[in-house]
């Protein structure tokens, strides 16, 4: 196929469903019709680069980008202009892929609903009424929409799989530190991850081979070998034990959430040697989060307050109060956890939960929804936030829907860098079910 029919026709669908989703905040359409022109010129001399050279992609507006805005969904930073690319950006240019744009987020990532962002909120394209789910909702309404073939997004406690639950895509955070996140806006230094967001198991894959490395600039970037992440899909996955950590994941779940992923573990059972209780590492509410997202925004809240979402100063002040002791002891629990949670593996090797225990909500009620406490947990990131901490990979799959038309989403986790096995159980379950290939009638 062209890159530059298929790039015409991701920016006609974005101009059409912009006013209605407003996913997008800044649309690359000149320079992304460049790209396409070069990598189909690259493709007809012989000059392939790999499977993402001249497919149309678009990336959460935190990543920085040379000359092109980079606002993290914040007038504080609506005119940014960076000066280099993310790390992420220059391996994806690398790889020929088409950039259409930056995508719109909750306000500097701290939040999940993706409603305070000064450029307007996030629709979901299942029901316009509803959040798209966040921090990354523009990332994963424009995948749903198919405004472009893949995205990346960011996950600090839960920014890639909520929104891929909510919206009906696959999203996948990787280990902390396999993908760089230099370059990107932080939220939380300890926690942040970035990762990709597709339609399927095979394009997350395609996507986290461009990505995935060690960068020697970045300080939490991880000095291991990077595996052939397709050929992981063919990994026999009839052996896997899968470990149920029902404490915390399994309680108080929608019945309707509750009732499609009791059927995607019947599927999961066939595929695997079945099921086991697991449980993973108890832990208190962490400062980590609230006081590094303060020691970022100290400077800029002190003297421009005004040019913040409400919300988002709000949460943004509360981490002032976060002693430097109290900060300590939770960066040496976030630690600690991190080298227990290794010992779940020793009878299990997958974990399998909901990844949210609620549907989204309207924007309406996301609007008034409570501010979360220092240290605290928004609701629907309960069963996501977990392996932020913990620093797995672990990916979210469509498994169902509710009958008011909301897909659902089963969340899968590895142990450090167990990837491949993640991706593997993922994409046997999407070639047993269906529910991945379904799409909203907005695109129809």
């Amino acid at each position: 196929m062209s890159p530059v029919e298929l790039t015409e026709a991701c920016l006609a669908r974005i101009e059409r469903s912009q006013p209605i989703l407003n996913a997008f905040i800044t649309v690359t359409g000149e320079q992304a019709l460049r790209r396409a022109r070069d990598a189909e010129a690259e493709i007809h001399k012989g000059n392939w680069r790999g499977p993402l050279h001249g497919v149309p992609i678009a990336l959460k507006d935190l990543i920085d980008t040379v000359g092109i805005r980079t606002t993290a969904g914040s007038e504080l930073f609506k005119d940014r202009i960076p000066q280099e690319d993310a790390e992420v950006v220059r391996r994806l240019h690398a790889a020929g892929a088409v950039m259409l744009g930056k995508l719109n987020m909750h306000e500097f990532a701290y939040g999940a609903t993706s409603v305070p962002t000064f450029f307007g909120a996030v629709h979901n394209p299942w029901k316009t009424d509803r959040i798209a789910g966040g921090s990354s909702g523009g990332s994963a309404a424009a995948v749903a929409a198919g405004l472009c073939f893949a995205a990346l997004g960011s996950d600090t406690g839960g920014s890639i799989r909520q929104p891929s639950a909510y919206c009906g895509i696959t999203g996948l955070k990787p280990t902390y530190g396999r993908v760089s996140t230099r370059g990107a806006i932080p939220l939380s230094w300890s926690l942040d991850h970035l990762g990709p967001m597709c339609r399927s198991v095979e394009d997350v894959a395609l996507l986290l081979q461009v990505i995935a490395s060690y960068d020697p600039l970045e300080t939490s970037s991880v000095d291991a070998p990077v595996p052939d992440y397709s050929k992981a899909l063919k990994t026999r996955v009839s052996a896997l034990r899968l470990g149920i950590p029902r404490a915390i994941f399994y309680e108080q779940l929608d019945p309707e959430i509750d009732a499609a992923v009791k059927q995607a573990m019947e599927v999961l059972n066939k595929l695997t040697a079945g099921a086991r209780e697991a449980v993973l590492p108890a832990y208190q509410p962490l400062p980590v989060l609230d006081a590094e997202a303060h020691a970022y925004h100290a400077g800029y809240i002190a003297k421009t307050p005004e040019l913040y979402q409400p919300a988002t100063r709000t949460r943004i002040e509360g981490g002032a109060r976060i002693t430097a002791e109290a900060y300590i002891q939770g960066r040496r629990e976030l630690d600690r956890l991190r080298s227990a949670v290794a010992g779940v593996f020793a009878n299990v090797d997958l974990l399998v939960t909901p990844t949210t225990p609620v549907p989204p909500a309207t924007i309406a009620e996301a609007k008034v929804s409570e501010i979360p406490g220092p240290g605290r947990t928004t609701p629907s990131l309960r069963n996501t936030a977990p392996f932020d901490i913990y620093g797995l990979p672990t990916i979210s799959v469509p498994c169902g829907f509710t009958s008011a038309g909301l897909p659902i989403g089963l969340q899968i986790s590895g142990p450090r860098l167990g990837e491949p096995a993640v991706l593997a159980l993922a994409h046997a379950y999407q070639q047993a079910t269906a529910w991945h290939t379904r799409r909203p009638e907005f695109i129809l």
